[in-house]
């Protein structure tokens, strides 16, 4: 009886790094008020994702910084539906500390990244959305100023010693001293109390309404089964999540997907600085009535 009763108060949940540190307090009082102890799994959405079709291990919520994960690699055979939640963009993040903190601007960035003084982090672009999206931001970057070789140059100075596979860990290096910029989400700026670059929307992921130009921009990465690889072209950031079809937990998660969008939740992750979307945005059938479909784009 002690064993059912543990397995049936439980909610495993994967989430990405990025949302770790915001979502923290919500997953508290959750666990406080209802008696369902959370088992909490944070890292790169990619290894999320790799842990489901690789390893068959399955939570009972999945959040990930990439709504379209989901359509390329967990609909329809791990899970019937997926809800866009939340925006984000991308900045250059820095401190205090960092060489050149005083002088660097949204005009600038870009040269003062490239000097030879700096050590630059970014992260796992095989692994971790906000990776390939800083190489997405590069090529936009470069057609965006005009100056060919842009890109290369950017990567060349932020090199693989400087890799980490998420966001949380880069932010942990640049929060040390060890690094003195990073690139990296507003929400994950913000959530650390860095400074940042605010980047033209041209080139941040982070307007709706330039979906057509974000795709211009594309990179590989590794696909759903090894040995394959997936092209992601350049979109305006969302962050997805989902119940999955073989959650083993799923009574628990429906009451924590209900519990995450209920209006007091919504105030407390938006003043942790998550951009969630008016409401959610669901893809597909089968979604709890904790989500509520819509444009809240």
């Amino acid at each position: 009886m002690i064993g059912l009763l543990a397995a049936a108060d439980t909610l495993v949940l994967f989430v990405a790094a990025s949302l770790t540190k915001p979502l923290q307090p919500a997953l508290d009082a959750f666990s406080a008020r209802t008696g369902i102890v959370v088992q909490r799994e944070s890292g790169a959405s990619l290894e999320h994702v790799r842990k489901i079709t690789e390893l068959h291990r399955v939570p009972d919520v999945l959040l990930l910084a990439d709504a379209d994960v989901f359509p390329k690699y967990l609909v329809p055979a791990h899970a019937e539906w997926y809800a866009d939640f939340a925006r984000n963009r991308m900045v250059v993040a820095y401190t205090p500390k960092s060489r050149h903190a005083a002088e660097i601007t949204a005009a600038n960035w870009t040269s003062i990244l490239q000097r030879s003084d700096v050590e630059i982090g970014r992260t796992n672009p095989s692994i971790a959305p906000v990776g390939y999206r800083t190489l997405l931001m590069f090529q936009l970057a470069e057609r965006f100023y005009g100056r060919p070789g842009l890109g290369k140059s950017l990567l060349e100075h932020a090199p693989d010693r400087n890799v980490r596979p998420n966001a949380a860990e880069l932010a942990a290096l640049l929060a040390a001293g060890e690094l003195d910029y990073i690139y990296d989400y507003q929400s994950v700026a913000e959530s650390n109390g860095f400074r940042y670059v605010a980047l033209p929307p041209e080139i941040d992921l982070g307007d709706p309404r330039r979906e057509k130009e974000y795709e211009s921009a594309s990179v590989q990465v590794p696909g759903a089964t090894p040995g394959r690889t997936t092209t992601i072209k350049g979109a305006p950031i969302l962050y997805g999540m989902t119940i999955p079809r073989a959650a083993p937990h799923p009574t628990s998660a429906d009451r924590f997907v209900a519990y995450l969008f209920s209006p007091s939740v919504v105030q407390q992750l938006r003043a942790a600085h998550v951009d969630l979307l008016a409401r959610p945005v669901v893809h597909g059938s089968g979604a709890p009535a904790g989500i509520r479909g819509g444009d809240g784009r």
